[in-house]
């Protein structure tokens, strides 16, 4: 299953009993891939510090012996606030120092996915680069990812990173859904000026088959079924009224809700959804949408 169970707010937002109903229901239902950060999450925290996230999945693991190696577990270094009121950055002695409490929290010898969560042009991209290649090359990282950078930089750290012999990224995280804001728009929430997936990270994406698309917020923040949550205004235009329409009708066709297509229509294109929820209920809605697959979008053809 290539759904991702997003861990945000484990530990904060979300409380334990609830996480841990959230992480046994995932796992009973074939999930395997686990999405957190060294962040997650400051900004619910009284503390301003991250870290409650990873904290947790540790004490859920070390309450499921047997289980980690079944799973994917990926967490990310880079925007954890500093007391200047900055944050980390992606500098060798960051990226190393935060390896080590990332591993410590989830009580973990190895992280399976390490993202560097977001740009630091403060620092030289080589230096950042060579530290993600070390800790593959000592083993205790097996694969490298990159979040929320602009696909120029994606590649010149992947050429950095052939250049010095090491692991290159083979995974980007940002934002899309099946329907996207007007262009140059402004979204509530969404500070990260190349966090959105355009044009022009597809085609990269398909001509480097070995990078995996990994999606956050997919959903929109439930706007797809809750009428609570209606689109930011950034979305209202005639591409996002026409999309909406295609896929009200799918929706309908199948009995389903629209947000269940809109990720079976990610997994179908072979990305990577990652999902937020907060109830069981949730979940199992999301998780509904893996079985849609293929039957579901093979009939109904969708813009």
């Amino acid at each position: 299953m290539q759904l991702v169970l997003g861990t945000m707010y484990f530990g904060t937002r979300t409380d334990e009993a609830t996480s841990y109903a959230l992480l046994d229901r995932f796992v009973a239902a074939g999930g395997r891939i686990l999405d957190t950060a060294n962040c997650y999450s400051f900004w619910t925290s009284p503390t301003g510090r991250g870290g409650q996230s990873e904290a947790l999945l540790g004490r859920w693991l070390a309450a499921n012996p047997g289980l980690r190696d079944e799973l994917v577990i990926a967490t990310k270094v880079g925007v954890e606030p500093t007391d200047d009121g900055g944050v980390e950055g992606l500098s060798a002695p960051v990226i190393e120092r935060e390896s080590v409490r990332s591993l410590e929290r989830l009580g973990v010898d190895v992280i399976d996915l390490y993202w560097a969560h977001g740009e630091d042009r403060a620092t030289d991209l080589e230096e950042t680069v060579g530290a993600f290649g070390a800790l593959v090359e000592r083993g205790v990282v097996r694969r490298l990812g990159v979040s929320n950078h602009p696909t120029w930089r994606v590649e010149r750290g992947r050429a950095l990173a052939e250049r010095l012999g090491v692991e290159p990224w083979t995974a980007l995280q940002l934002t899309t859904s099946y329907v996207e804001p007007r262009p140059g728009a402004q979204v509530p929430g969404k500070d990260h000026r190349f966090g959105f997936v355009s044009d022009e990270t597809a085609d990269y994406l398909e001509t480097h088959p070995e990078i995996d698309l990994w999606v956050y917020s997919p959903l929109v923040q439930g706007s797809y079924d809750r009428a609570d949550r209606p689109f930011p205004e950034a979305y209202d235009h005639p591409g996002t009224t026409e999309r909406l329409a295609a896929l009200t009708r799918v929706a309908e066709a199948h009995g389903v809700p629209r947000s269940q297509v809109v990720l079976a229509w990610m997994l179908r294109r072979g990305w990577k959804p990652i999902v937020g929820v907060s109830s069981v209920d949730q979940l199992d809605s999301a998780l509904a949408s893996v079985q849609l697959g293929a039957d579901l979008l093979g009939a109904d053809s969708l813009p």
